[in-house]
């Protein structure tokens, strides 16, 4: 064993002991779900995890597409370095990964499946129910495992005229509470972008526009609102989601990625489907968590499917970063353990195993003991 893997090991090791000292707390509801072994096995060796919700499959798209874009994107995430972990409730048990047979279970299901935010979780459970998980279910789950980083096509937001139906989506909250990062291509465009922004102000979560200044409208590269904060690489976006999770700050991070140029669809028509579609829903009474899938699924007529193939470009796009930034903060979080002091207890006493930056270089091939750890 090479002292850079042995070193790593004990990484790992010390992070189980610290949760073992914490008690409960970091625990709590663990035993309640179902995690996929590769990604029980990706988590307990510190390797990169990204989460995905499951609402894209049961009420984004239709049947068989749901399932092949569902696939795709899991594949990017492999092919880049990191472990997908899909997350559904089925048969009222909160999944954390789910197998092939399971997907397409979900993809079946389709609308059956509940569309399914932290307010619906223990309903669901507890009638043992089906609930495809919306942005706010999926980051709830994947922060109670430990995964940081969760991939969507696009977040809720404060809906349009939302400051007098005070129709606000729970993925906001959630952003105020949770600490995971979302890669996301923004807020969709069917929202009111400038609120939504100035609610995640008030929650204190760090929004960040990647490659840009300005913050992505979903279908379209920018939403002529600009953010505080751009990064341009996998590792700056890693080395702020470190930064928010050791300060314990408490929220997530919003990072923005713009649609590929060539996935982009004509702003104006997007906006002029919206805004036809906005009318029939108020004409039809479509409110509440049934107005998002009526809008998108409309946009998508309205638009002859251009909305639905950019949605799926989009999704595909932010898994990419996604991988790529769970890989940056997995490998970040290997070299900060292994730099810093590793302490921890036994019932029997107390051992503190210290490695500095230069006690990295010892060779195990010239004795320096290495392979003994």
């Amino acid at each position: 064993m090479s002292s850079s893997s042995a070193l790593s090991r004990l990484a790992n090791l010390q992070k189980h002991f610290h949760r073992t000292q914490q008690g409960s707390k970091d625990n709590i509801g663990r035993g309640h779900v179902k995690i996929a072994p590769e990604v029980s096995n990706a988590l307990s060796h510190g390797r990169a995890v990204v989460a995905l919700e499951s609402t894209i499959i049961s009420h984004g798209m239709p049947y068989p597409q749901n399932l092949e874009t569902a696939k795709e994107v899991e594949s990017i995430i492999k092919e880049n370095g990191a472990v997908p972990a899909t997350i559904a409730i089925l048969d009222g048990v909160p999944c954390i990964g789910l197998s092939n047979e399971e997907l397409q279970r979900l993809a079946n299901l389709g609308k059956k499946a509940q569309k399914t935010a932290r307010r619906d979780i223990p309903h669901i459970v507890a009638t043992r129910g089906n609930g495809a998980t919306t942005v706010s279910a999926s980051m709830f789950f994947a922060s109670m495992v430990g995964i940081p980083v969760f991939v969507t096509g696009g977040i809720g937001g404060v809906h349009r005229h939302g400051e007098n139906t005070m129709d606000i989506s729970s993925d906001l909250t959630e952003l105020g509470r949770t600490p995971v990062a979302v890669i996301s291509a923004g807020v969709k465009s069917i929202l009111d972008i400038p609120r939504t922004l100035e609610y995640l102000e008030t929650q204190g979560v760090p929004v960040v526009a990647y490659k840009a200044q300005e913050f992505p409208a979903f279908f379209t590269e920018s939403s002529g609102c600009e953010v505080p904060c751009r990064l341009d690489s996998p590792e700056e976006c890693a080395q702020l989601i470190h930064a928010s999770i050791k300060l314990r700050l408490g929220a997530g991070v919003l990072i923005g990625v713009p649609i590929p140029k060539e996935h982009a669809a004509s702003g104006s028509l997007i906006e002029s489907a919206i805004q036809r579609a906005l009318k029939e829903a108020r004409d039809n009474k479509v409110t509440g968590n049934a107005e998002t899938p009526f809008l998108l699924a409309r946009v998508n007529e309205l638009t002859g499917g251009a909305s639905l193939a950019a949605n799926i470009a989009l999704v595909k796009n932010n898994a990419l970063l996604g991988a790529k930034i769970a890989v940056a903060l997995a490998n970040l979080r290997q070299r900060k353990s292994i730099a810093t002091c590793i302490s921890f207890k036994s019932k029997f006493g107390s051992i503190v195993l210290q490695f500095r930056g230069h006690a990295l270089n010892m060779d195990s091939d010239k004795g320096h003991g290495g392979s003994a750890l």
